[in-house]
């Protein structure tokens, strides 16, 4: 089976660098295979046997402490599940003309409704967003360094970890290598 992990907080601002090189060989370590990773930002694809989600997140978050003295959040989605996020994207305009701006969040658990709700009347500025079980799809019109909704997003909905729409599309297609 095929998973896409994402690490989240890594190599921010100089904070919890990991190398991906290490990480891919941490990785081939615990047995998995036809690794490979992307970008700088903790994106990794690999095969292994069927697990849970959550099985692989905790093991991948144990071994990654131990192997490369990182502790963060690790978020795993199979192939498939990465396939349905793509099809659900509500922004389909965005993604086409201005991907870098369109932000998948994915979370562990499903998000309340009550609180995407309000995340969505708190919003003052030109962000947009959706919400479909555990991933927030968030439009970013003037970019997300200057958004006060990025903030209000973690505040309101807890931890999750974002990628761009062009960074989605790449690890989808290095799933189907």
């Amino acid at each position: 089976m095929t998973y896409i992990a994402l690490l989240r907080g890594i190599n921010v601002g100089g904070n919890k660098m990991v190398a991906m090189a290490d990480l891919k060989k941490a990785l081939a370590a615990l047995g998995f295979t036809d690794v490979s990773t992307l970008l700088q930002s903790g994106n990794a694809v690999f095969c292994g046997k069927a697990a849970k989600s959550a099985a692989l997140e905790a093991l991948l978050e144990k071994e990654l402490a131990k192997r490369l003295k990182v502790t963060c959040d690790v978020h795993v989605r199979t192939a498939e599940e990465w396939s349905a996020i793509i099809a659900a994207n509500p922004f389909e305009k965005e993604a086409k003309e201005d991907p870098g701006h369109l932000l998948v969040t994915v979370y562990r658990q499903p998000l309340d409704t009550a609180r995407v709700a309000a995340l969505e009347t708190a919003i003052t500025g030109p962000e947009r967003l959706r919400a479909d079980g555990r991933t927030l799809y968030m439009t970013y019109p003037d970019g997300v360094g200057n958004s006060k909704a990025a903030i209000l997003a973690g505040k309101m909905l807890g931890p999750g970890t974002a990628r761009n729409w062009n960074t989605v599309l790449k690890l989808a297609a290095r799933a189907c290598e």
